[in-house]
């Protein structure tokens, strides 16, 4: 396609375009100029950058157009368009499809999909009762939609690659994998192969999908060395502490020759408390007062 001829009179308008832009926009916002483009023939559109801070590198845009053999430009039309870098706002998202993972709460209900690719049609009845009944009773048939093998393969994976696959933390350090534990619970159908369902309410995984090669610290079939037993020695007697045990007088009235305002003697010949009291004994106080009762 060849490039459009310049026409003079349309990129002659800037002042024309400037009014224009400046009619319909916030005082101010209206900046500097920067350049006119040809769109067709007699057909050109003047550019002013937008100085609101609500409209980073957005553009003012003017159309301009003059008919055949006339001598100036007419105003087309007006607008606000963005630019290189302009801040721009997210794509539009339909209701139906902005529900994600997990904001299902009490009482939600989701949209009906007619078209989901996860979901493929179900068993259709053959006619014959006993065949009908024995593929809904043995295979869990009857259902209107069943999982199509898109659906299975997106489950499955995210599964996996989720907190209960071989790649979580519990399940790296785990001493046995999920498939020998007795509290593994397989899956019926397809997923059978790699997935089941924890029976274990020690587990972590307790009642969720967990994979064959998952695992956890409640393995039914493992155990823990048990801590080796540290050896009680003899027993610390300590010999410096000294109890004071008062004596009690016998039912006759005789303290057995011992003062019943002393502290009586223990019996254990090895704790010390004799030998304390004995040497006790020996100092004399250096300015104790004399005893009175010797002189009388």
């Amino acid at each position: 396609m060849a490039e459009l001829k310049i026409d003079s009179t349309l990129a002659g308008a800037v002042d024309l375009a400037r009014e224009a832009a400046v009619s319909i926009a916030e005082p101010g916002t209206v900046g500097d100029y920067l350049g006119v483009v040809m769109e067709a023939e007699r057909l050109a559109t003047h550019r002013f950058s937008c100085a609101s801070t609500a409209y980073v590198g957005w553009q003012w845009s003017v159309s301009v157009a003059r008919s055949p053999r006339q001598k100036f430009a007419t105003i087309c039309e007006t607008s606000l368009v963005p630019g290189e870098g302009a801040i721009l706002a997210p794509e539009w998202v339909p209701y139906a499809e902005r529900i994600a993972p997990g904001d299902l709460g009490a009482g939600d209900v989701l949209p009906y999909r007619e078209d989901d690719p996860l979901l493929q049609q179900g068993f259709e009845a053959t006619g014959d009762d006993d065949t009908d009944q024995l593929a809904i009773a043995e295979l869990g048939l009857g259902r209107v939609r069943v999982l199509s093998p898109q659906g299975r393969e997106a489950a499955a994976q995210r599964w996996y690659d989720g907190a209960h696959g071989p790649r979580a933390d519990v399940a790296e350090k785990a001493p046995a994998p999920c498939q020998t534990c007795g509290y593994f619970l397989p899956m019926a159908g397809a997923l059978r192969l790699t997935f089941g369902v924890c029976a274990n309410e020690w587990s972590p995984s307790d009642g969720k999908v967990v994979s064959l090669d998952h695992g956890c610290g409640a393995h039914s079939e493992v155990d823990v060395t048990p801590l080796a037993t540290i050896p009680i020695g003899s027993p610390i007697v300590d010999e410096y502490a000294v109890e004071l045990v008062p004596h009690e007088a016998t039912a006759s009235g005789d303290s057995g020759g011992v003062d019943s305002d002393q502290p009586a003697e223990s019996d254990d010949a090895d704790s010390g408390i004799g030998d304390i009291a004995a040497a006790a004994a020996d100092v004399e106080p250096t300015d104790a007062p004399e005893d009175e009762s010797s002189d009388a």
